[in-house]
C-alpha cells in the first residue's frame, strides 16, 4: 500500500492537469496486481495525508490532481512573476448563463444578459476550452447551442455539473473568478459597462425569460 500511495503521489505532482484513474492505475503496473478497490484506498490514505496542509488532493471530471488551497491562493500569486488571468464581467456573465441553462445559443445568452455578446467573448471561452458547439437548435438559421465541457469542471475542480452551487450563491462574480485561481478585469470596455454587467447578476433563474430549447442535433 504504502509503494501505491509513493507512486500515485509521484504521478500526481509531476502532473499538470487532472490524471485519469485509468492513468493511475496504469502507473501502478509494476508494482503487482492493482485492482480497483486498492487504488481508491490508496488515493484515500493519500487525500488523509494532505489533510490540514496548504496543498490538498481533489477529483474533477478528469480525474485527480493536487493543488493548492484556496485560501492559499492570494500567497502563491505574490510569489508569481506573471499575473493572473483576468477575466471580464461581461466574460464571466455569459460563461455563467451557458453553465446554468445549457444548451443554449447566442441569442438566448444575449436575451438573458440584456447586451449583445461580442464574439470575442465567445472566442475566448472555446479557446480556453471552457465552451464548445454542441450541435444546432431546429429553428431558421440553425444557430450554434453552446455548453461547457470537461475542462470548465476541472478547472471549478468540479466532477459534474450538479455540483455547481446554486445561482442565488455565485451573484457576486468576484468570487466565482477567485476561486477558479482568476481576477476580474476592471469594466474597461464598452460591453461591461453596459446593461446586464453589474456585478451582481441579475438574470432570473426561472425559464420564463426564455423559450424551452428543443432537442439537439449533433454536429
Amino acid at each position: 500500500m504504502r509503494a501505491v500511495e509513493l507512486a500515485l503521489e509521484a504521478v500526481l505532482f509531476a502532473a499538470a492537469e487532472p490524471v485519469a484513474v485509468r492513468e493511475l492505475k496504469a502507473a501502478c503496473e509494476g508494482l503487482g496486481e492493482i485492482d480497483q478497490a486498492l487504488l481508491e484506498q490508496a488515493l484515500g490514505r493519500l487525500q488523509e495525508r494532505y489533510q490540514g496542509r496548504a496543498i490538498e488532493l481533489v477529483r474533477s471530471a478528469g480525474g485527480y490532481r493536487f493543488r493548492v488551497r484556496s485560501r492559499f491562493s492570494a500567497t502563491v500569486q505574490a510569489a508569481q512573476p506573471e499575473r493572473p488571468a483576468r477575466l471580464s464581467r461581461a466574460l464571466l456573465e455569459t460563461l455563467a448563463i451557458i453553465a446554468y441553462r445549457q444548451p443554449v445559443t447566442r441569442a438566448e445568452i444575449e436575451a438573458v444578459r440584456g447586451v449583445a455578446v461580442s464574439s470575442g467573448i465567445m472566442r475566448t471561452l472555446q479557446e480556453r476550452e471552457w465552451v464548445r458547439v454542441v450541435g444546432h437548435k431546429e429553428v431558421p438559421g440553425r444557430p450554434a447551442l453552446y455548453a461547457t465541457t470537461r475542462r470548465f469542471l476541472d478547472d471549478l475542480g468540479l466532477k459534474r455539473l450538479e455540483e455547481l452551487p446554486p445561482l442565488e450563491q455565485i451573484r457576486d462574480l468576484a468570487d466565482v473568478a477567485s476561486d477558479a485561481g482568476l481576477s476580474l478585469a476592471p469594466p474597461d470596455t464598452e460591453e461591461d459597462a453596459g446593461t446586464g454587467t453589474n456585478q451582481r447578476l441579475d438574470f432570473d433563474t426561472g425559464d420564463a425569460d426564455l423559450e424551452p430549447v428543443p432537442p439537439t442535433r449533433s454536429l
